[in-house]
């Protein structure tokens, strides 16, 4: 006689098969942002400057009637790259994601000749599910400013990028972590400058668009960020633009490296 396998045996083993499968893929990258979370930062650059950043989560706060958790600083100063986009602004986490709204704005560590500040709503700044070079978010826009006299418009893409997992993770500081993911986020910007030439506007090009700002995250499942590299950059490539930046006193290229590298921290 053939064996014959039951049918409801069949249902039962499939059944048990596709609830592990599902347990596993929605187990949460957990992201702690509760209310007195704090992590400290030690920060170095290229040229050997060392900095410290106190991060912590304050109180609740509402933006375009969503209520976030209000980030902080220390003395409400912020050295690193990561910090200084976080603190004063709202996050949130829904799902695997960290969701940011508020003002995004480069500090003077990125040594850019130009001021950027945006506000931004709901932004993906993190997204553990984003597959490598994917964008969970992107924002453009154009943002006009007047720099030692001189009118620019700077067209810009702000965009979160996936990255890579790690089961584990050690940082150049020396720090082992486990369950670690990375993202990234990216400035294109392109600035012109509109002058009067006998009479005619002409819009000269200062900076053809380029990644100004490169700032990888390394984060931890249930800790936070550990490791942050930020790396800021540029180049003026037209006769007009070296022009200015002789005028203004500043170099036609940059690049520089900062390292944000995770202290301590306490987190619920």
């Amino acid at each position: 006689m053939k064996n014959i396998i039951p049918l409801f045996l069949i249902a039962t083993i499939l059944f048990s098969c596709s609830n592990d499968t599902d347990s596993a893929q929605s187990e949460p990258f957990v992201l702690p942002f509760n209310s007195s979370n704090y992590w400290t930062y030690d920060i170095t650059d290229d040229t050997q400057n060392n900095s410290r950043d106190s991060l912590y989560v304050g109180n609740d706060t509402v933006i375009n009637g969503k209520t976030y958790k209000k980030m902080k600083a220390k003395d409400n100063v912020a050295f690193g790259f990561y910090s200084n986009s976080l603190h004063n602004n709202g996050v949130k986490v829904s799902g695997n994601k960290l969701l940011l709204s508020g003002t995004f704005s480069l500090n003077n560590d990125q040594n850019l000749p130009f001021n950027f500040s945006l506000v931004l709503d709901d932004f993906i700044a993190f997204d553990a599910d984003a597959p490598l070079e994917g964008n969970p978010s992107t924002r453009t826009g154009v943002i006009q400013e007047i720099v030692n006299g001189y009118p620019l418009t700077i067209n810009y893409v702000l965009k979160s990028v996936g990255g890579n997992s790690y089961p584990t993770y050690t940082s150049p500081y020396g720090n082992t972590y486990s369950d670690v993911k990375s993202g990234k986020i990216v400035l294109n910007i392109k600035v012109t400058s509109t002058q009067d030439v006998g009479g005619f506007p002409i819009t000269f090009t200062i900076l053809q668009p380029q990644d100004v700002i490169i700032s990888e995250q390394f984060v931890a499942k249930n800790i936070g960020v550990v490791h942050t590299h930020t790396i800021s950059q540029y180049n003026l490539d037209s006769q007009f633009a070296q022009d200015i930046s002789n005028q203004l006193n500043i170099p036609t290229s940059y690049i520089g490296n900062q390292f944000e590298y995770l202290d301590t921290y306490v987190v619920n």
